[in-house]
């Protein structure tokens, strides 16, 4: 590959881009034949194949660049991959030291009631735990909710239903 001729040079960082670079070239030749065939049935079939070639390198290609499997939304890489250590350092309870001041209450939760609430909500969805603790420990209203999440209000009352059976599954 001609990387002067790409205008290419200084550009590469490392063996990863040459790849990219290289795939991306393939797939323009690809194209360019692509719309050199004409209409015969042999030249159908060969447009089915170099069809079926573009969208492998295409995805591929994708895949390089973003460095994970394109199309998957809520794969098992990325939505739990921090999420059990960050419960460690979360703070679930909101601040309520204005509450403490009025009513001279002292709050206090022990290590074990700690670690029962973080498996608890390590049982819930992402979207369940943050609707769950607005509702419950903020007390905010499922409209106040939805409209910070940008979802809707039946949406949010669907999460807290579902949050609630797996506390009562729990709990029993």
């Amino acid at each position: 590959m001609n990387y002067l001729k790409l205008g290419l040079v200084g550009k590469m960082n490392n063996w990863a881009d040459q790849l990219i670079a290289e795939y991306k070239e393939g797939r323009s030749s690809l194209k360019s034949i692509h719309e050199v065939l004409g209409e015969t049935e042999i030249d159908n079939l060969d447009k089915t194949q170099i069809n079926s070639m573009i969208d492998s390198m295409t995805y591929a290609i994708d895949w390089m660049e973003i460095g994970r499997e394109p199309d998957t939304y809520r794969g098992a890489d990325r939505r739990d991959a921090y999420r059990f250590s960050s419960y460690e350092d979360m703070d679930i309870i909101p601040d309520i030291t204005a509450e403490l001041k009025k009513e001279r209450e002292s709050f206090y939760m022990d290590r074990g009631q700690r670690q029962a609430l973080i498996n608890l909500l390590r049982n819930f969805s992402d979207r369940e735990r943050q609707c769950f603790v607005m509702y419950e420990a903020e007390h905010l209203s499922m409209q106040k909710i939805a409209d910070r999440l940008g979802i809707s209000k039946w949406t949010v009352r669907t999460y807290i239903y579902r949050a609630r059976e797996k506390v009562e599954a729990i709990i029993v």
